[in-house]
């Protein structure tokens, strides 16, 4: 039994996903699109794991909102699987007022892995 948990404790030190991207895209919001790709959404928690060591990340919806509506640029990452839907619906809308791009990930708690964040950690 010893062996069989190890393995599991190192993905977690590693901080791999428990699921899989197919698995993930099962609790999607039907609000999601435009939906990264799972090469995408690679792409996307490295480049937010690198913001984050370089404290240039936002995060919640409150300090996404606040820096949109001051004119910061830059990339804004959606999780697919949040709920409630109402909470962060408008960030899409005021994405596109301001020409900023924006894609949703399948999952919140690898998004929340890529940037430290203590809640969404797996």
């Amino acid at each position: 039994m010893a062996r069989e948990k190890q393995p599991e404790a190192a993905a977690e030190a590693e901080g791999t996903p428990e699921r899989s991207y197919r698995e993930q895209l099962d609790y999607l919001n039907p609000i999601a699109q435009p939906l990264a790709s799972r090469k995408l959404t690679r792409k996307l928690y490295k480049c937010i794991r690198k913001a984050a060591k370089h404290k240039q990340i936002r995060r919640g919806v409150k300090e996404v909102q606040k820096f949109i509506n001051k004119g910061e640029k830059g990339i804004t990452v959606l999780a697919g699987d949040t709920l409630p839907i109402d909470v962060y619906c408008h960030i899409p809308i005021m994405c596109e007022d301001r020409s900023l791009p924006y894609a949703y990930v399948p999952s919140k708690s690898v998004r929340g892995w890529g940037c430290a964040a203590g809640r969404s950690q797996p």
